[in-house]
């Protein structure tokens, strides 16, 4: 089916009180698996490339993204294509003709007032381009001479009139919120605030975007949506669950050298990945899956 849009995936799953999950590729093997996952599940999906992706695809967009949109319109499910944590203005403005509907813009890294006029102006230059656009507000500078704390810093915590004040002023389409969760995390350890997060969703008119989720227990991630996460992001979760298959496999097989083998096997442990967590999310299923 044709690519679907960031936006209207995301504003369905707020409306229904629910959430959408968006996964970060960096293979082809991950662009498949999340795919067939979201597939089994009968849900939508987004495919994330965040910045550090592309870095790691040397600097080239468009093979990930091109391979992306390829299983995105095969797929019996609504996917659509999301640009990640992108800080580079260059960066940004190849998303719309790599197919991206939507961009995270991260300018959490700078003092509040530095990243409302850049995420404001990157907001414009999206929307000129049709595009839907997330932004990231931790915890503002100041205190203790501390500078400020982007959304998954230990310890960060997102006010909610901060959040009104900047969603209204850089004209945003979501915010990412920092509520306990940190990026990278490999264990599930990680106890968000349950309360803030009701807290923020009241005080918005935008979804609200939770990130690192991949070291989030399950009934913390079922409770988040309740709450008010519409959009939950997914990294490490893939990346353990395919390095584990791939290193259990070549433990078993010192002989194997066909990387189909252990890739293949890699794969598959993403796509049961991939289906878990949208149940555990709750994604509705669609009437376009088969």
């Amino acid at each position: 089916m044709p690519l679907a849009a960031t936006g209207d995936l995301v504003g369905r799953a707020a409306a229904a009180r629910s959430a959408v999950a968006a996964f970060n590729i960096i293979t082809l093997e991950h662009i498949e698996a999340v795919v067939a996952g979201a597939e089994e599940a009968g849900a939508p999906v987004l495919l994330q490339v965040s910045e550090n992706a592309v870095t790691y695809r040397r600097g080239n967009l468009l093979p990930l993204a091109r391979a992306a949109a390829a299983a995105a319109e095969a797929a019996r499910v609504p996917v659509a294509l999301h640009l990640d944590h992108v800080q580079s203005d260059d960066l940004l403005r190849r998303a719309a003709d790599a197919g991206f509907s939507s961009v995270m813009y991260d300018a959490a890294r700078l003092p509040y007032a530095d990243n409302l006029a850049t995420t404001r102006a990157a907001a414009a230059w999206a929307h000129s381009q049709g595009l839907w656009i997330e932004a990231e507000l931790g915890e503002v500078g100041g205190k203790d001479g501390r500078g400020p704390l982007d959304a998954h810093a230990p310890g960060a915590r997102t006010d909610p009139g901060e959040a009104h004040a900047f969603v209204t002023d850089s004209g945003v389409d979501a915010l990412a919120v920092a509520i306990g969760s940190t990026h990278a995390m490999t264990e599930r350890t990680a106890a968000l605030d349950h309360d803030l997060v009701k807290r923020l969703a009241g005080a918005l008119d935008v979804p609200l975007v939770l990130h690192g989720s991949s070291g989030v227990p399950d009934g913390e991630l079922t409770a988040a949506v309740a709450g008010g996460i519409a959009k939950v992001n997914i990294g490490t979760a893939l990346n353990i669950a395919m390095t584990g298959a791939v290193r259990g496999f070549l433990t078993g097989h010192p002989e194997a050298v066909d990387s189909r083998k252990y890739l293949g096997v890699g794969r598959q442990a993403m796509v049961e990945e991939v289906a878990r967590l949208i149940g555990v999310i709750g994604t509705p299923r669609t009437t376009a899956a088969a």
